[in-house]
């Protein structure tokens, strides 16, 4: 499976991924001049991969390369904000959310599994017809992706990427890492597929809680112009009447926002290269970790 020539970009190392390569080749140097060193030198690269390993448990981190965690700033302007929904599509909880949203005339982009959007192609053509956005979120949505190797890694991102075109007619641009951990390794497969990163700035937990006033609140604490919020359609927790929590709390964050003249957009509006900033430059919005 090969991602589309059109895809592919140039991958360019973090400082903190440039610095450990360099100490990677200073210390085969060091080895070969001094080679009963060799504890101290090991050590040494040990502790380096604990503190890129530390970097990738931190979701909105970008010391590991790109990562969008807002919008770009002349979309923030606007009073812009973009729900997002991982872990679907679900027959059983997608319909209503996208009833909720079109209710408040609001757009989302959903991060979908590829297993799911293979089990339900039609609900993901739902999802693009009525004007929302589809991005990858791997194939089986794995707990141990962070650990994967580069070949593998590649293999879930690129099988749920084509589940989502075969099913769509459209490719997905945008990736999100089950619970947000990552490795090293993500950022040059994402490359080498064409993908750029995007984590949140904001979660409820919904996919854990199902106390809609405590989810509601987490989510209210960062709802501001730029944000990206994010929410479960697939996964989620349910309340203590049995519903789906994501279904309590989407009604009403959306009654928030429209007193706030907050909207919600799509990713994929807001990251294109005519909806704002440059995304052939995005440090300023991608890079930081707020």
């Amino acid at each position: 499976m090969r991602p589309a020539p059109r895809a592919v970009r140039r991958w360019h190392p973090s400082p903190a991924i440039a610095a450990s390569l360099l100490l990677h080749g200073s210390a085969l140097l060091a080895f070969l001049a001094w080679p009963r060193h060799w504890p101290a030198l090991l050590a040494v690269l040990i502790a380096n991969h604990a503190v890129l390993t530390a970097y990738g448990m931190i979701p909105r981190s970008g010391a590991l390369g790109p990562n969008i965690t807002r919008l770009p700033r002349a979309w923030a302007a606007r009073g812009a904000v973009a729900l997002t929904f991982d872990d679907g599509p679900d027959p059983a909880v997608t319909p209503a959310v996208l009833d909720l949203l079109d209710r408040h005339g609001a757009k989302a982009t959903f991060f979908c599994i590829g297993e799911r959007v293979e089990s339900a192609p039609d609900l993901a053509r739902t999802i693009r017809r009525r004007g929302h956005d589809i991005a990858n979120h791997t194939h089986r949505h794995p707990y141990g992706f962070a650990a994967f190797g580069p070949w593998r890694t590649r293999r879930e991102i690129e099988r749920a990427g084509h589940a989502i075109r075969a099913a769509t007619g459209r490719p997905a641009t945008l990736f999100r890492a089950p619970m947000g951990l990552r490795s090293p390794l993500l950022d040059p497969v994402l490359s080498w597929t064409g993908y750029r990163l995007v984590s949140w700035s904001g979660r409820g937990l919904d996919g854990v809680d199902g106390r809609a006033d405590k989810v509601l609140r987490r989510l209210g604490r960062n709802l501001r112009p730029g944000a990206i919020l994010l929410l479960h359609d697939g996964n989620s927790a349910w309340t203590s009447d049995g519903k789906p929590v994501v279904l309590e709390v989407l009604p009403r964050l959306l009654a928030i926002m429209a007193e706030r003249r907050l909207r919600s957009v799509t990713l994929g509006e807001a990251l294109r290269r005519d909806g704002g900033d440059d995304e052939s430059s995005p440090p300023a919005d991608a890079r930081s970790c707020r």
